[in-house]
């Protein structure tokens, strides 16, 4: 029988994930499509760089940040009693950080395809910035939100290097999906890990395909 526990783990991660991601990356992604700062192409490599680094090298770079010997990880340990390393909760910060080009890219290019009228037009109607912001433009960016969401959410399920590292394979706690495929590989259990691996083929052909349908231009008869 098919141990399930790695799977609710995993959609656990990727929805606390996606939630808190789409709090912090809505004015980050609003930022960069509005801002003129000379500053902007340095957050916008930033930003990028999970896409381009290797999992081993950010994950390696976030133990050491998140260790109780690191001032973020000792100051987490000083308040909750608890190390970030080898926790969920530190598997939800990795996750952002591995996941965030895949909510703020997005958003960033549905805020920028909106452009300043919608907001000029709002603003002679004596909306406030945020009104103008919560009324226009976040409806009129609705494709890019769905899109965001779905991306970060089978992003995160996909994980496996940065988890690796930051998590380990501590069941019920930070085993993940991928890492009990990798554990199947290595115990030579290849009937699991083919089933396994062929769900998560399946989910992410389904997700993949669903994002191009919805953000398919629509041609009017």
């Amino acid at each position: 029988m098919i141990d399930t526990g790695p799977l609710w783990l995993t959609l656990h991660l990727a929805a606390v994930t996606t939630v808190l991601l789409l709090i912090l990356g809505t004015p980050l992604a609003w930022w960069l499509a509005t801002t003129r700062s000379r500053a902007r192409p340095f957050i916008e490599a930033i930003t990028a760089l999970p896409l381009v680094l290797p999992p081993t090298v950010l994950g390696f770079y976030l133990l050491i940040l998140l260790s109780p010997n690191s001032t973020l990880g000792g100051a987490w340990v000083s308040i909750t009693g608890e190390a970030l390393t080898f926790s969920f909760t530190g598997l939800v910060v990795a996750s952002i950080v591995y996941s965030l080009p895949f909510m703020v890219q997005p958003l960033q290019a549905a805020f920028e395809r909106v452009g300043p009228g919608p907001m000029e037009a709002a603003a002679t109607l004596r909306a406030s910035r945020l009104d103008a912001f919560l009324t226009v433009a976040v409806p009129l960016s609705a494709r890019g939100f769905l899109t965001a969401c779905v991306l970060t959410f089978a992003h995160t399920i996909g994980e496996f290097g940065v988890v690796l590292m930051i998590g380990g394979n501590i069941p019920g706690e930070t085993r993940v999906i991928s890492i009990a495929i990798y554990e199947q590989v290595e115990t030579l259990n290849y009937g699991e890990a083919h089933i396994l691996s062929a769900g998560m083929l399946i989910f992410s052909f389904i997700v993949l395909a669903l994002v191009y349908a919805f953000n398919r231009p629509r041609i009017l008869a």
